[in-house]
């Protein structure tokens, strides 16, 4: 025996069109999970405020040099922060303001 619906045919066809699947739902998974980890929150959350290298970024967070590469790595590879190397010396920052103004919408939702 079907299920019947209670909602009216134009909502369930716009919930059907909004609710994102395929290759859109594990984008928008993967791009969220980037913000389940505290130190990947802190080094995007510093990099807001300006572009560091690692052993800048190192010292203020308080993170090991290798655990920081190895999350800058992931953040570069999640498409969330660019470099640029000067001589010797690699500098971090973010790709665009988007992910400062996701971090500042979780602020604002938590009301801090």
């Amino acid at each position: 025996m079907s299920q019947m619906l209670l909602l009216d045919k134009r909502t369930q066809s716009l919930i059907e069109d909004y609710v994102p699947q395929g290759d859109i739902l594990e984008g928008i998974v993967c791009f969220f999970s980037v913000f389940a980890d505290y130190t990947r929150v802190k080094i995007l959350s510093a990099l807001a405020i300006s572009e560091l290298c690692v052993t800048d970024l190192s010292r203020l967070l308080e993170i090991n040099q290798t655990t920081l590469s190895h999350q800058l790595h992931f953040l570069k590879s999640a498409g969330m922060v660019k470099c640029c190397r000067q001589g010797k010396i690699v500098f971090y920052s973010l790709v665009d303001d988007t992910v400062n103004d996701i971090l500042l919408k979780g602020v604002e939702f938590l009301g801090c």
